[in-house]
């Protein structure tokens, strides 16, 4: 049942009652639906709790959004997606949106007139800001504080943001750069919204549309090529499911006060090795895995010549644990077989890939 119809029939039922009587809602209206005691002369309210997610156009957050809404939904909230219509509607996992049984709508979410005007007349108690990169296009915070005075507003920021300097794996209060997304963070707090930061890592899904990050490990295992590796290859690093992380912002519902103002880190708590990954990969391949290391400082490589940092990057989720109650349900090695199907299936096997990078270092 959509927000629309929800006021329709509260209108209707309205009608009926007198001012003075109470009114409680039917089960017809959700588990969400509630009433609000009015007082006389005072117009009755009923309402179920509504989500707006803002999604970006793709890349390591690309699948998020799809995750939220599903997830959302089964919580029982009126959800409403507005997708960024920089994004390829065609690919995954903009394509699979219709089967989410949701609102979806577009905007060019870097336009705030247009965003406005796709809410008006609307209400959420809760945005999931999956879009923002800086304060610039933060386009929807204001409204959410001023005219619909939120429960929460979930902001999808990034791991990235840590200094590399900061203990592994990193907790939340390690040291960051001056980064947009760090600027949204304090944006959101200036504002004083009830808002809640999560920062993700090294994400993969079922309709992820960057699959760089496993990948680069596929390509060469099926090749029977060597993976070279920055280091010693043992660096550890936060690899997630993409429905652990959507699973992660949505546990904020219900604990609303609990996450407000608070940052946490967004990955597993299963951290995996770069050698650990080309072992995996090799096995479900039923190759043998090859690796070798190398100092990057000896070499002038391009941007994307690995997939990860080359120093250990990892967060740890500990608070999210301790406060949200989440927990992942997923670990990458189990997750590595349909992976890989997926990655055989789209003939990525067959592509013809220059491996100009690793021959430079192998000499």
């Amino acid at each position: 049942m959509s927000w629309s119809s929800v006021a329709a029939s509260a209108a209707v039922l309205l009608a009926s009652c007198s001012q003075t009587d109470a009114f409680v809602a039917p089960a017809a209206f959700g588990a969400r639906a509630s009433s609000r005691a009015a007082t006389r002369g005072t117009p009755l309210s009923v309402y179920m709790d509504a989500a707006l997610i803002l999604q970006n156009k793709g890349g390591g957050h690309g699948e998020i959004g799809f995750h939220m809404a599903k997830q959302l939904k089964d919580k029982g909230l009126d959800v409403t997606l507005m997708q960024d219509s920089a994004a390829k509607m065609d690919k995954n996992p903009f394509s699979s949106y219709g089967d989410l049984g949701v609102e979806v709508v577009t905007a060019d979410l870097s336009n705030k007139e247009e965003v406005q005007s796709k809410v008006a007349g609307k209400s959420f108690t809760h945005v999931f800001d999956n879009f923002s990169k800086d304060v610039g296009t933060c386009t929807l915070a204001e409204t959410a504080k001023t005219s619909w005075g939120v429960k929460s507003y979930v902001y999808v920021s990034s791991g990235g943001m840590y200094e590399a300097s900061n203990a592994q794996p990193m907790k939340e209060d390690g040291a960051t750069k001056a980064t947009g997304q760090r600027g949204v963070e304090e944006h959101l707090d200036g504002l004083g919204l009830p808002w809640t930061s999560f920062r993700p890592q090294y994400i993969y899904g079922p309709k992820t549309n960057k699959r760089d990050y496993l990948d680069w490990f596929i390509d060469r295992v099926v090749r029977d090529r060597t993976c070279p590796l920055p280091g010693d290859g043992k660096q550890l690093a936060s690899v997630t499911n993409c429905e652990d992380v959507a699973a992660m912002m949505t546990s904020v519902v219900g604990k609303e006060e609990a996450a407000a103002k608070q940052v946490f880190n967004c990955g597993t708590d299963d951290l995996v090795s770069y050698e650990d990954i080309c072992s995996m990969v090799a096995k479900v391949a039923g190759k043998q895995a090859k690796t070798m290391t190398y100092d990057p400082k000896n070499f002038d490589l391009p941007k994307g010549s690995f997939p990860f940092r080359n120093t250990e990057f990892a967060v740890t989720p500990d608070k999210a644990k301790s406060i949200l109650g989440w927990s992942p349900k997923n670990r990458l090695e189990a997750d590595l077989p349909w992976y890989y199907q997926q990655y055989i299936d789209a003939g990525l096997d067959k592509k013809d890939i220059k491996f100009e990078a690793d021959e430079t270092i192998m000499g």
